[in-house]
Formats: structure tokens, C-alpha cells, sequence
């Protein structure tokens, strides 16, 4: 019995060495599997950075452009002096601008130079360009203004060419399209001028028209009313209209197709 007893002592004891050896082995691979999974994790968050961000990168390129149209604004403010807004929502006393000649028309002394050049360029195009109008004063406007309604009331306006006569209130409504109320027009702040090649309105030829109003903010103006401002200006298409902004202000502007009135909007006070 005694020896017997040894014998199994001895089994049990190497039993136990064994199932400690075992122990330890699966505590060591347990570890060394952590251990993996730990350095692997990093390297799978990198991964889903790098898929976030080409994600993100996806996302941004197809959003609209109103995004890029604030970032990349030129330094200007709403009330800078080539950026003043004169509309029927926005009416102006007499502003007085120390004015200069051009062209036999008086513009803001601070365009002349801008103006001549605008006018030189255009004589490349067509030799008959020339100015119509530039400065006016809120009291001559407003005999511009009821002469206008005038026309219009007997049949022989821009707008009523039928010899009819019609009421006082289309009249003005039809006026309001091609010229504004005293007060309210752009030719008051001197940076306005009209220049076509004739003296009618929108009877230029399309193609030298078109030339012009793409060589205008290389010198600082802008088509004013263009075809599809409609909504914001409240004035139909005119191809003579050219209001001076400042070179950056009109290259953006013309860029980006947005009228005065829309510009202003992006801009800081």
C-alpha cells in the first residue's frame, strides 16, 4: 500500500505540473493574440481615417459652389465707395460726386481713368462706341422719369410702341423696366455710364455687344443688367448699361453671374 500510494502521489504531482504547463501555454498564447489585436487595431483606424476623409473629400467636391463664392471672396466690405447699392429699395438723396469728363459725359472723378480706358478698348472693337449718359442728378432723373411715363401713356414709349394710349399705372410699371424713379438711380452716383455703339436701347449688334461686356471688368465695370438678373434688379436686360465696381469685384462678380444686389449679399458690412 505504501508504495502504491507514492506511485499515485508521484502521478497526481505530474498531473498537476502538466496541467500548470498547459495553464501557462494558453495564458502565454492568450497574451501573445492580444498583443496582435492590439498592434493591428491602429493600423485599421488609419485606415478608416484615410476612408473617412476620402469621404469627406467626396462630399465637399459635389456641394454647391456658394461654399468656394465665400472663401474665395476678394477683401471688400458693403461699404466700400465703388460697392454703393442705389436701387428702388435702396433710394439716394443727391449724392454730388466731384466729377471729371469723358467723352463729352461727366462721370466720378475717381473712374476717369478707369472709363477712358473701358471706352478706348471699346473703340478696338467698333470705332462707333461711344458714351451716352453718365452722371445724372436725382432732379434731372426725375424729368427723365416723367417724360418716360409720359411716352409710355400715349402709345409711343420703349415698351408701348402701339400708338394706344394706357394708364398712368402701366405706364409706370412699364417705365420701371428700362429707367428708375428719382432717387433710385444708379447714373446719380457718377460710377454709371451707357455706351453702345447707337443710341437706342438694346440695338447694338449682338456680337460686338458681346465683346464689350467681356472686356468690361478687365477695367473695373460690369454689365449691370444682365439677362437672367432679372429677379434681383427688378431691371430688364440692357446691353449699355455698365456700372463701375472695382477690377476684383468685377472679375468675381462676372465670374460667379451675380448682379450687384447678390454680390453685396456675401460681403461683410
Amino acid at each position: 500500500m505504501p508504495y502504491r500510494t507514492r506511485r499515485e502521489k508521484s502521478r497526481t504531482k505530474s498531473k498537476k505540473t502538466v496541467l500548470i504547463l498547459l495553464a501557462l501555454l494558453i495564458i502565454v498564447l492568450l497574451s501573445t493574440f492580444i498583443i496582435f489585436k492590439s498592434l493591428q487595431k491602429p493600423e485599421k483606424s488609419s485606415l478608416q481615417t484615410v476612408s473617412t476623409d476620402k469621404s469627406s473629400v467626396s462630399s465637399s467636391s459635389t456641394s454647391k459652389t456658394s461654399e468656394s463664392e465665400k472663401t474665395d471672396l476678394p477683401n471688400a466690405h458693403q461699404s466700400d465707395w465703388d460697392l454703393v447699392l442705389v436701387n428702388r429699395e435702396n433710394i439716394k438723396a443727391e449724392m454730388n460726386p466731384v466729377l471729371a469728363t469723358v467723352d463729352g459725359k461727366q462721370v466720378d472723378a475717381r473712374i476717369e481713368k478707369a472709363t477712358q480706358d473701358f471706352l478706348a478698348a471699346a473703340k478696338q472693337i467698333s470705332p462707333a462706341e461711344h458714351l451716352i449718359s453718365g452722371y445724372r442728378s436725382v432732379a434731372y432723373q426725375e424729368e427723365l422719369y416723367n417724360m418716360y411715363i409720359s411716352q409710355e401713356m400715349a402709345g409711343y414709349g420703349t415698351v408701348k410702341q402701339t400708338g394706344q394710349q394706357i394708364s398712368k399705372e402701366e405706364a409706370i410699371k412699364n417705365v420701371q423696366t428700362y429707367s428708375q424713379p428719382p432717387g433710385s438711380s444708379e447714373h446719380q452716383t457718377g460710377l454709371a455710364i451707357d455706351m453702345s455703339t447707337v443710341d437706342s436701347l438694346n440695338a447694338e449688334p449682338v456680337d460686338i455687344a458681346a465683346k464689350v461686356q467681356a472686356l468690361a471688368p478687365t477695367y473695373g465695370f460690369v454689365l449691370r443688367f444682365f439677362k437672367g438678373g432679372e429677379a434681383s434688379t427688378g431691371v430688364h436686360y440692357e446691353d449699355w448699361h455698365f456700372r463701375y465696381v472695382g477690377v476684383e469685384n468685377a472679375k468675381y462678380m462676372t465670374e460667379h453671374h451675380l448682379t450687384l444686389e447678390e454680390y453685396l449679399k456675401l460681403l461683410p458690412a
